[in-house]
């Protein structure tokens, strides 16, 4: 099934799951769109099965919290971010619930991670005004930035350059081989006193930068020259809350949830608004993702919901896998 403005248009909220007692602060899905994995400020780990459509099992990080968490590329593996005690990112066997690794070195709150989307790298970024370059098999720090500013970091979909919007005001980029020598690229935007970046993702052909405020305004930037191609607004963010928002897995569309529980998406070439769905949500959809490899996605307030295209073959129970995207 290929994504249009009618197949947008069609989704439905499938399943809701109350698992937590607060905010959901960040999920993933797994590359193979099986499983994901969701974060929350109750600090629990919480493990979905996509495609029966259920809570699988809990896991709980009560002593460090956790935030910011990401698949590694063994699906039975984490990394996340800590939101107590310390700003260490933590490495976590989800098979036997046993840390595996620590990374030390941020000292205030890592606000950005990202994995390599082709090896055991992985970048951090944090409100110390550093970025930091790790691998899964070492502990210490394997390259460090001091910048002018706090970050926001994601690497390219080819694992061979990342991103940092710094400030709230440039993107530089920079090659993963020779970082040390400064960003080969920096793109100066339009300082927007009315808000901050909260989050840099790049769309998977590699030619568009989303960047997500705590505002009420997305933009897309062209990755090769830096310009803004357009701005999103409309949404409802009174509050500042931090949303995440998402390039579909073709890149053709961009979405993003609100305050009032409404998801809201946008052609990314035209800059059309296209959809406006009801996510049954009560409060800020503070996450929001698309399934990697199935025709679902999910968004998440303090429940999880998953959405569906409709019409669903044997009801919403269907198996996911009957939506497999081309």
């Amino acid at each position: 099934m290929k994504l249009t403005d009618n197949v947008l248009r069609s989704f439905r909220v499938a399943k809701v799951f109350r698992e937590n007692t607060d905010k959901i602060n960040c999920f993933d899905f797994s590359s193979n769109g099986e499983t994901i994995i969701s974060s929350s400020d109750d600090d629990s780990l919480v493990l979905y099965d996509c495609q029966e459509g259920k809570p699988k099992r809990t896991l709980y990080s009560k002593k460090y919290g956790v935030d910011l968490i990401r698949y590694t590329h063994a699906a039975n593996t984490v990394v996340y971010s800590s939101n107590k005690i310390d700003d260490t990112i933590r490495y976590l066997s989800l098979h036997d619930n046993k840390y595996i690794r620590y990374f030390p070195g941020h000292n205030k709150r890592v606000t950005s991670l990202s994995m390599s989307p082709v090896d055991d790298t992985f970048i951090s970024g944090s409100l110390d005004k550093t970025i930091r370059l790790w691998d899964l098999r070492s502990p210490n720090c394997q390259g460090l930035m001091h910048l002018q500013g706090k970050p926001v970091c994601s690497f390219d979909p080819e694992g061979l350059i990342f991103a940092a919007g710094i400030n709230s005001e440039m993107v530089k980029l920079y090659d993963l081989r020779s970082f040390d020598k400064g960003p080969f690229a920096t793109f100066k935007l339009q300082y927007d006193r009315t808000c901050e970046w909260t989050g840099l993702k790049f769309s998977n052909d590699g030619k568009l930068i989303l960047l997500s405020t705590n505002g009420g305004a997305l933009r897309i930037l062209d990755a090769f020259k830096g310009a803004v191609l357009h701005s999103f607004g409309g949404y409802n963010n009174s509050k500042g809350v931090t949303l995440e928002a998402s390039f579909t897995p073709d890149s053709q569309f961009v979405m993003i949830g609100s305050e009032d529980g409404k998801i809201h998406v946008w052609n990314a070439e035209s800059g059309m608004k296209v959809a406006l769905l009801d996510g049954k949500h009560t409060g800020p959809i503070t996450c929001l993702q698309f399934n990697p490899k199935f025709m679902t996605f999910a968004s998440a307030c303090s429940n999880m919901v998953t959405h569906l295209s409709a019409p669903h073959p044997k009801g919403v129970e269907a198996s996911l896998n009957q939506f497999e995207m081309i």
